[in-house]
């Protein structure tokens, strides 16, 4: 029979818990944007101020911790990409959105591009499914519009945001960045080149 001490012992406990998880995402977040996704995981524990068997504990791999730090960076771009749906223009909600996407990996030094694998059996292709929904929304409706290529596919548009990210430096200046994410966007909103 569980007593009222048993109880709060395992309050204290979840609590605990709790807060140690709540301090290794901190944690990771401040390693991975300064190291990248392939940051020491010992590190990170240190700066928690846990050991490295509190980390695993919670966070069995590197896959389960890079997708709790992005996931609520990457649940408020899905967030903002439902809103811009339901702006006036389609086409400025897509550029809008693309480029706050732009703005997000490059500021996590492609962790994002970490979390899209093809392996079902870990979380990573959650998060990039979000991401595939939320441009494909955007993608959909401008395309509907007339706004945007008929040939294009969110993937693309996924890979060439993220391919602009991971080549260009990880430094304050966006001029190159920004400057790429315009040459895709003369894409997207150009007609098809027919063949002759």
């Amino acid at each position: 029979m569980t007593t009222g001490r048993d109880r709060a012992t395992q309050q204290l406990r979840r609590a605990d818990a709790r807060l140690n998880r709540e301090r290794l995402v901190t944690a990771a977040h401040e390693v991975f944007t300064e190291a990248g996704p392939e940051a020491s995981l010992n590190e990170i524990a240190r700066r928690a101020g846990v050991g490295p068997g509190t980390l695993y504990r919670h966070f069995p791999n590197r896959q389960t911790l890079l997708t709790a730090v992005l996931g609520d960076r990457i649940q408020a771009l899905c967030e903002q990409a439902e809103k811009l749906r339901t702006s006036d223009s389609a086409d400025d909600a897509l550029r809008h959105w693309l480029g706050a996407f732009l703005a997000h990996a490059r500021a996590h030094h492609g962790m994002g591009s970490a979390l899209m694998v093809n392996d079902p059996g870990v979380p990573g292709p959650d998060c990039h499914q979000l991401i595939l929904n939320a441009a494909a929304g955007l993608l959909t409706r401008a395309q509907h519009q007339g706004a945007a290529r008929a040939d294009l596919t969110a993937d693309d548009l996924v890979r060439l945001i993220t391919g602009i990210a991971l080549s260009t430096p990880h430094h304050e200046d966006t001029e190159p960045a920004d400057r790429l994410l315009a040459l895709v966007l003369d894409a997207v909103y150009a007609p098809p080149r027919r063949g002759g």
